[in-house]
This record gives C-alpha cells, sequence and structure tokens, in this order.
C-alpha cells in the first residue's frame, strides 16, 4: 500500500510512503479490537467507589418496635437500607478491574486499527516533523492544514520530541503518541491519524514480528 506524504501544511509533497500490508492492509479483527479497548478503559478505572455496608453506618442497633402485630414491616435497626440514611445492600466495594491480554492480541488489535483508518482515509503521512520550540500557534496551523481543528486527532512520532509535546498540550481533542506507545484506542478514538515518515518504520517493527 502507498500512502501520499504531506507537509505541514497540509500539500502532498508529490512522494510516497509505502506501506506494509502485514500491518497496513490486514483483514480486521474486530473482536480483538474490543478486547484491548475494553482492557485500556479497563485498566484506567480507579476501582475506588465504595459505599456503607450495614456493620459500617453510624446508628442505633436497637429494634425499632416488636417483630409481630404491629400491622407494618419487620425493622431489625435505624440503620436498615429501608431508611434514609441507611445502609446500601450489595453496594460497590474496592476493586481492582485490570485483566490480562496476551501479547499477540494486542498486537492483531493495532494492525486491525491502522487498517481501518489506512482504508477509509483517516491516516495521513506528513514529511519530516520538528519544532526549534514550544509554539502552539505553529501545532494549531498544522491541525487547520488537516482539517482537524475542531475533531480528535493523534500525531504519532518516532521519538519523544518535548518542543512537539508542549506545542500541543495546551490544546484540546489532539495527542502526541510515540510509535512504540501508541494503542488500539488512541488508533480507533481519532478521527484523524497523522503519522510522521520516519515513524512507520517503528510502528512496522514492532507490529510485524
Amino acid at each position: 500500500m502507498e500512502l501520499d506524504i504531506f507537509g505541514k501544511d497540509g500539500k502532498s509533497t508529490g512522494k510516497k510512503a509505502k506501506l506494509s500490508d502485514a500491518v497496513f492492509g490486514i483483514e480486521p479483527n474486530d473482536h480483538a479490537i474490543w478486547l484491548d479497548v475494553k482492557q485500556h478503559l479497563a485498566n484506567k478505572r480507579q476501582g475506588t467507589a465504595k459505599t456503607l455496608e450495614k456493620s459500617e453506618v453510624s446508628g442505633s442497633t436497637k429494634k425499632l418496635h416488636r417483630q409481630k402485630g404491629t400491622g407494618g414491616s419487620r425493622k431489625g435497626s435505624i440503620k436498615s437500607p429501608l431508611f434514609p440514611g441507611g445502609a446500601r445492600v450489595f453496594g460497590p466495594r474496592p476493586r481492582d478491574y485490570h485483566f490480562k491480554l496476551n501479547k499477540k492480541v494486542k498486537d492483531l488489535a493495532r494492525r486491525s486499527a491502522l487498517t481501518y483508518k489506512a482504508k477509509d482515509g483517516s491516516l495521513k503521512v506528513i514529511d519530516a516533523l520538528s519544532m526549534t520550540a514550544p509554539k502552539t500557534s505553529e501545532y494549531a496551523a498544522l491541525l487547520k492544514a488537516f482539517e482537524l481543528t475542531t475533531r480528535k486527532s493523534v500525531l504519532v512520532v518516532n521519538a519523544k520530541d518535548d518542543n512537539l509535546l508542549l506545542s500541543a498540550r495546551n490544546l484540546q481533542r489532539t495527542r502526541v503518541v510515540v510509535a512504540s506507545e501508541l494503542n488500539t484506542y488512541d488508533i480507533m478514538n481519532a478521527n484523524g491519524l497523522i503519522i510522521a515518515k520516519d515513524a512507520i518504520a517503528a510502528l512496522e517493527a514492532t507490529l510485524s514480528k
């Protein structure tokens, strides 16, 4: 598969980037994508939700009235879930939502996600991209050139670039990600995926093993 290489102005440079079909042109596996996104979101959960159960609520344990003969329901104490301020039955407790996913499944999910983006035209390859100093306006101009100002976007670079990271930090709906850290959720959640030309080899080396 070959894609046009664009400049920072959003115009084609006339050059082509060759993408490996083993990474950008496979038969997508929707279930692998679902599993990887599910794991990513589950691992981000804090799992700190907690409600008070009957033994933890403050209040008297005295029985409110006799068991039978009142015509009303049986009530053990004021801490009963029947009353406002009472306990909650089987409420949430702190827990870890993390679960394991095999590396081969995660790699398949990323290849599937990249294939979808390449097929629907949401993936763009950009020529050499660097900034001599952090400049948000310059990064905003880049997004405008690719018509992504009001849409979610991810820029994939080969190596960490502090100037790019700082330039994008104050802009909404956009992220700068190193190729080795790109995940399925980032790919599928973005309306536009911009990959630096020198980051393609890093992606293919990681995902074509």
